[in-house]
């Protein structure tokens, strides 16, 4: 099952939540204050590029100075 990131509207709160793909922000609510009124995030993540080295996207980030190509 895929990892998804909700943010809070009401407190901005930002949690993650394994849900199957497809599934939708029905019937949750936020750990934080139990608002139903949160919306899923989009999320960066990890490709492989043709170089055959690692592609973390253009967001920045990350742990460390890295050297991944």
């Amino acid at each position: 099952m895929p990892l998804y990131e909700y943010t809070c509207q009401q407190c901005q709160y930002r949690f993650e939540i394994l849900q199957r793909i497809g599934e939708g922000s029905e019937g949750l609510q936020c750990p934080e204050c139990d608002c139903d009124d949160i919306e899923k995030q989009f999320s960066t993540f990890a490709s492989a590029s043709d170089s055959g080295g690692v592609d973390f996207g253009s967001a920045g980030g990350g742990c460390g100075s890295g050297g991944f190509t």
